[in-house]
């Protein structure tokens, strides 16, 4: 059975950095597309961030371009969001994913795997 588990997230102010991670057990993450999405009060759940199965191509959302880094760790069977110079407008529950099939490109990804929602509040 696959699980995926996500965690970090918090408070902070604004301008500051938190780091998401998302461990998955019965899944090699080594050979699984990922992404982050998130949903702010309100408002439907958007696209954050991708990376595709190798780990060698990243994607973001333009709101968080240059602030926003993914990652995997192959060997921790785990990805992360290090997340800097975050903004109000950055408040929301943050849900990472994996692709439903191996070897995705990151790109156009159907999303098999859901982990459950972190959040992350940005006070200004």
């Amino acid at each position: 059975q696959v699980r995926v588990v996500g965690s970090g997230g918090g408070l902070v102010q604004t301008g500051g950095s938190l780091r998401l991670s998302c461990a998955a057990s019965g899944l090699t993450l080594s050979s699984y597309a990922m992404g982050w999405f998130r949903q702010a009060p309100g408002k439907e759940r958007e696209f954050v961030a991708a990376i595709n199965w190798s780990g060698g191509s990243t994607y973001y959302a333009d709101s968080v371009k240059g602030r926003f880094t993914i990652s995997k760790d192959n060997a921790k069977n785990t990805m992360t969001l290090q997340m800097n110079s975050l903004r109000f407008e950055d408040t929301a529950i943050y849900y990472c994913a994996a692709d439903q099939s191996p070897y995705g490109s990151g790109r156009n990804t159907k999303y098999g795997y859901w982990g459950q929602g972190i959040q992350v509040t940005v006070s200004s």
